[in-house]
C-alpha cells in the first residue's frame, strides 16, 4: 500500500515559496509543488493564473469573515477539496469547465451530505477498532 505513496517523484513534496500581491501588499506563499500545480489547474480553468486565483480566494475569504492566519493551509484544503470534489462527481473533470460556472449552493450540500456520511462511517470504524 505504501509504495504507492513512498513511490512518487519527490518534486512533488518539494517546498516552494511564490511572490505574489494581495490586497496591494507584497507577501509571499510557501507550498509543496503538487499544490502549487493544483491551484494552476483550478485557475486555468477559469482563465486565470494560480497568483489572481490566491488573491480572489483571499479577498472572497476575508469578506466571508474567515480567520486567513494560516492561508497556506487554506490553500492547501481547497486543493484537497478541488481534488475529491472531482472524485466523488460534483465537479467535472473536464478542464473546459470553468469552476465559476458551477452550482456551488448544490456542490456544497452535496459535499457536506458525503462529508457527514464519511464522517460517520469514520465514527464507526473508530468504535469498532477500540471494542476489539
Amino acid at each position: 500500500m505504501c509504495r504507492l505513496f513512498i513511490g512518487a517523484d519527490p518534486e512533488l513534496w518539494l517546498s516552494v515559496t511564490r511572490s505574489l500581491r494581495i490586497d496591494g501588499a507584497a507577501t509571499s506563499v510557501r507550498l509543496e509543488n503538487f499544490f502549487w500545480w493544483t491551484l494552476e489547474d483550478i485557475a486555468a480553468r477559469d482563465g486565470l493564473t494560480a497568483t489572481r486565483l490566491i488573491g480572489k480566494l483571499y479577498d472572497e475569504s476575508r469578506n466571508e469573515g474567515h480567520d486567513l492566519d494560516n492561508f497556506a493551509s487554506f490553500l492547501r484544503v481547497c486543493c484537497g477539496r478541488y481534488l475529491s470534489l472531482q472524485l466523488d462527481g460534483l465537479v467535472p473533470t473536464n478542464k473546459s469547465a470553468a469552476i465559476s460556472t458551477l452550482d456551488a449552493d448544490a456542490i456544497l450540500a452535496s459535499e457536506e451530505k458525503n462529508y457527514r456520511e464519511r464522517q460517520s462511517s469514520w465514527e464507526k470504524s473508530h468504535v469498532n477498532n477500540h471494542a476489539a
